[in-house]
């Protein structure tokens, strides 16, 4: 476990371990450069021998032994074994082309070999080399885990035998509410769980990647120290003038108004800043385009926010270049690692794996977030435990930044390897409905589709005017859209660039005309190609729709994160983020898209891998029993009765296994993932958080939309916040989320208070019933205690409303429950009621 005031590593940005004496633990004690040991041996195999002091004689003090220990903890000697065995192949390669080009000595003038068979040579040994590999989690770590993940599912089935069949029938509705509550939890672990059964790691090979001619240039890594910092100070300086916006609005060179102004009403727009006639680096390279693009923007007009402009920076980016491969990043992240792109081309251009492959994506990584992560804002644990297991599937999910797209994936059409299979249909439904027959319908008329592009590819004497007619014949334009140009691009394999010949007017002419308002009418973007419409959380269903075709995505974690962001750190913040998140999960489910019957019988989408996605839309569901099972301690204490028999010496031992093996399971997790035990422990803090308030609202917001056509907004109105380093964590703004916690607190602290106070004028007796009770009191408490912390704030000021809200509710729910008493049984109380007329009382 990493104390939150390690300092960090200069390298990876990570915190560093330390010791029981408070010191760094550091792989050089001589010159204590703050350098983790992970990055240490990554520089040094690098060949990087002066990292910030670390000279050659520094390298020495990192054992052999050590490493070995690296290796094996790391599940790599299955990796081991392989390069062995690379390596041997090589060699015997290598071995073989010299027997055939390495002449006889009495013949060695005559026969040696020329310069291009030499070049064929290494070509042809460079190919050879591995560009990734796989590396399955070591036995020791994963059959452990598996093993405990099957003793808890029985576990729990024993468990629930036991609840079902021992009702509480002096509190039968609170005993049935927690029956239901408790087997909906089971069926979200069960989601939750099973997707990481096959986790695995990933190494790359970069340096292969160069050898085998696939890779030529790094152009982050030309630039000296005092150019990137000449390039700093530009652009900072460029932001800062941004962000005065004068009154009247911007200006042209020429004087005239830029038309951007109008955010809502503009012409497309396009500047190319870098192009055939731009600037070069220091070897005379051309240096990549730089394009500015703003699409058009027009009242009336439907334009799906960021979908939309991805999709028409995905056209542009085809009409202009065509590169074969798309980098997808947030406005707010940046470029850490100069080696990410080289690290996922490892996987794109690998000969066996890339061909299917249609993403890559990096964790997300983020700046700024205070030490503790109070409110889970780094994600760790879906980032590093939930994906890595996806990966050992079909792929992670597709989290909408930090990822490099293959853009034939882009364009709607199956995986190389799917273009021969039959479309399959249900064996045991011979007779099919309407609804499956147009689904069969549009699968057959996406495999015609992707019949014809590939006879279009196949054939190269067709001229120009044939191949336009061919275009317009075979409906392309009906899916891509009235622009030969960019449906050109897109009959391309491997993308291929732009011809040399091509007018660079008439292409950027071409690419102002696909960014228009009117250009994705009646055609398939947003349905089938491209981002797709209908959520707000877009990059989810896009992901999606690609596995079910048959891609795979890829993780990859560098040492060094790829890529880092900013995150919201502040309360009310982080909820509003939840909150579209999981509105976006909800409209997944009410759409035609939801995972639970989308593409059912295609058998393109691993069943483990829909396990997840169904988790990914239903999870917000969870609110409604959460909230119902956090309510259910105080209704425990502020009426004696109790959702738990007695209990037996079986069942004491069927809920301390159950809790054992939650334990177990989350130790085991955490030794084969590197998470540690803070991480977890604030997800799940987390998880209660949000799902007692934005989850909450995003269920409710999400069927108002999608069935009455109701947009309900919720606003966020901020306070003042002290200048500190993490001064926007004590930022108080008041939102309608922050009700339902604050109100679960309270009525969970009175509770306790009554609990207690029953206890004490109940006697010696009363003492064993009120454990249990109280301890799910305190359960809730503590989990929502960041969400209680987030509201004191630093100096314990909470708005008003808040506190007026939350004891209001707390207040009439103790009201009614004295009026109505509704869980009391109705025998006693009549056989109550006939004691007091009886005595005359």
């Amino acid at each position: 476990m990493m104390p939150s005031g390690a300092p960090l590593c200069n390298i990876c940005g990570e915190q560093l371990v330390l010791g029981e004496n408070g010191e760094m633990i550091v792989p050089c004690h001589e010159c204590n450069y703050p350098i983790c040991k992970a990055c240490f041996e990554h520089e040094i195999n690098e060949g990087h021998t002066d990292v910030g002091g670390l000279h050659a004689r520094h390298v020495r003090t990192v054992s052999t032994a050590d490493n070995e220990q690296v290796n094996e903890e790391s599940g790599n000697s299955t990796w081991k074994k392989r390069m062995k065995g690379w390596k041997g192949k090589g060699k015997d390669k290598k071995d073989k082309k010299k027997k055939d080009v390495v002449p006889k000595a009495e013949n060695e003038a005559a026969s040696a070999p020329s310069e291009q068979q030499m070049e064929e040579i290494g070509s042809t040994e460079a190919a050879a080399l591995p560009l990734s590999v796989v590396v399955p989690i070591v036995k020791s770590k994963l059959a452990p885990y598996r093993t405990v993940i099957i003793v808890r599912l029985i576990i729990l089935g024993l468990f629930f035998h036991y609840r079902v069949t021992n009702p509480v029938e002096s509190a039968f509705p609170l005993w049935l509410t927690s029956i239901i509550c408790e087997i909906w939890f089971a069926f979200s672990w069960v989601l939750d769980q099973f997707p990481k059964w096959s986790p695995v790691n990933r190494y790359t090979f970069i340096e292969n990647l160069s050898a085998s001619n696939l890779f030529v240039i790094d152009y982050l890594s030309i630039l000296s120290q005092r150019e990137y910092e000449e390039y700093k100070v530009r652009v900072n300086a460029m932001v800062a003038k941004a962000q005065k916006t004068p009154e009247e609005g911007w200006s042209m060179q020429d004087g005239t108004p830029w038309p951007g102004n109008n955010s809502r009403d503009h012409p497309g727009m396009i500047q190319v800043f870098l192009g055939h006639t731009g600037a070069r680096d220091i070897e005379g390279n051309e240096l990549p385009r730089l394009v500015y693009v703003s699409r058009e923007k027009r009242p009336g007009y439907q334009h799906h926010k960021k979908a939309g402009a991805e999709n028409a920076l995905v056209r542009v980016s085809a009409v202009l270049t065509n590169a074969p491969f798309i980098l997808n990043l947030d406005c707010d992240h940046y470029v850490n690692n100069s080696k990410a792109v080289r690290e996922a081309m490892c996987f794109l251009m690998d000969p066996e794996v890339g061909r299917d492959v249609c993403y890559v994506q990096f964790p997300q990584r983020f700046d700024g977030i205070d030490r503790s992560d109070r409110y889970a804002n780094r994600n760790t644990v879906f980032f590093d435990v939930n994906m890595r297991g996806l990966d050992g599937i079909q792929g992670p999910m597709y989290v909408g930044t930090g990822c490099v797209f293959n853009r034939q994936a882009l364009y709607g059409y199956s995986p190389p390897s799917m273009l021969n299979l039959p479309i399959s249909s249900c064996c045991c439904c011979p007779s099919k409905s309407t609804k499956d027959v147009s689904r069969i319908s549009r699968d057959a008329k996406r495999a015609d589709l992707e019949a014809a592009i590939y006879n279009l590819r196949e054939t190269d004497h067709y001229d120009e005017n044939e191949r336009s007619t061919l275009i317009s014949q075979m409906s392309f334009e009906k899916t891509f859209g009235l622009s030969t140009v960019f449906i050109e691009s897109a009959l391309m394999e491997n993308g291929g660039g732009v011809p040399e010949s091509a007018d660079p007017s008439m292409l950027i002419k071409e690419a102002i005309h696909v960014i228009s308002c009117g250009y994705e009418e009646k055609t398939e973007w947003g349905k089938e190609i491209g981002w797709i419409y209908g959520s707000v959380t877009e990059d989810i269903l896009t992901g999606f729709k690609m596995q079910c075709r048959g891609w795979r995505s890829i993780y990859c974690m560098p040492l060094r994160p790829a890529f880092k962001g900013s995150a919201p750190i502040n309360l009310s913040d982080r909820l509003h983020q939840v909150l579209r998140w999981a509105l976006g999960s909800v409209e997944i489910f009410l759409s035609r898209h939801c995972p639970l019957w989308y593409a059912i019988g295609g058998g393109r989408l691993k069943w483990l891998q829909r396990l997840a996605y169904v988790n990914t839309i239903v999870y917000p569901f969870t609110s409604l029993p959460l909230v119902a099972y956090c309510t259910l301690p105080a209704i425990c204490l502020l009426t004696g009765k109790f959702i738990i028999p007695t209990l037996s010496n079986l069942a004491s031992v069927l809920f301390l296994g159950l809790f054992l093996s939650i334990i177990v399971t989350s130790v085991l997790e955490l030794r084969w993932s590197g998470v540690c035990i803070e991480d977890l422990w604030r997800n799940e803090q987390f998880w209660v958080i949000g799902g007692s308030s934005a989850h909450l609202f995003a269920v409710f917001q999400g069927f108002l939309k999608m069935l009455a056509g109701v947009d309900t907004n919720f606003t966020v109105t901020a306070k003042a916040a002290e200048d500190t380093e993490f001064g926007e964590l004590y930022l108080i703004k008041w939102t309608t989320l922050l009700i339902p916690p604050t109100t679960l607190i309270i009525i969970n602290m009175v509770g306790v208070v009554a609990g207690f106070s029953d206890a004490l004028n109940g006697g010696y007796e009363s003492w064993g019933p009120l454990f249990g009770k109280v301890f799910f009191a305190f359960w809730v408490i503590f989990h929502l205690y960041p969400f209680l912390k987030g509201l004191m704030g630093r100096q314990n000021r909470t708005p008003t409303i808040v506190i007026l809200w939350s004891v209001l509710l707390a207040s009439v729910f103790s009201i009614i429950w004295v009026k109505i008493d509704p869980f009391v049984n109705k025998v006693d109380s009549d056989t109550i009621a006939e004691t007091c007329v009886a005595i005359d009382c």
